[in-house]
């Protein structure tokens, strides 16, 4: 059964970078057909779907957060990151590294989770 771990620092300053990165066992980021996501869930609000890298390496973002957002992987570490720069006190949230087996941008499509990790962005 895979699983997903995510790990980066939970205080970051505004105008800087969150970089975290999810590290899985039990199945390859490789392999066909999943879709590794970033997802956060910031205090009161519904889940967001921030982006994805697919099997193959290609990623697609949330458009309203592509400028900012870049997902990488690599693939001897079986680990991809999440990069989001320029950060201000509303990217505060707990955020997730997901899969899902198609490309969907709905949090719900999304069978197998991290625990989560805190990141605060102070002012």
């Amino acid at each position: 059964q895979v699983q997903l771990q995510e790990s980066g620092p939970g205080l970051v300053k505004s105008s800087q970078t969150i970089s975290l990165t999810c590290t899985v066992s039990g199945g390859s980021i490789t392999t066909n057909p999943y879709y590794w996501s970033w997802i956060r869930q910031a205090p009161g609000k519904e889940l967001e779907w921030i982006g994805y890298i697919a099997y193959n390496g290609n990623t697609y973002y949330r458009p309203s957060l592509k400028s900012r957002t870049s997902i990488s992987r690599d693939t001897s570490k079986n680990q991809f990151t999440l990069q989001l720069s320029s950060v201000t006190p509303e990217d505060t949230a707990v955020y997730y590294c997901a899969r899902s087996g198609e490309p969907s941008v709905s949090p719900s499509d999304h069978g197998d989770w991290g625990q989560g990790t805190q990141v605060t962005v102070s002012s």
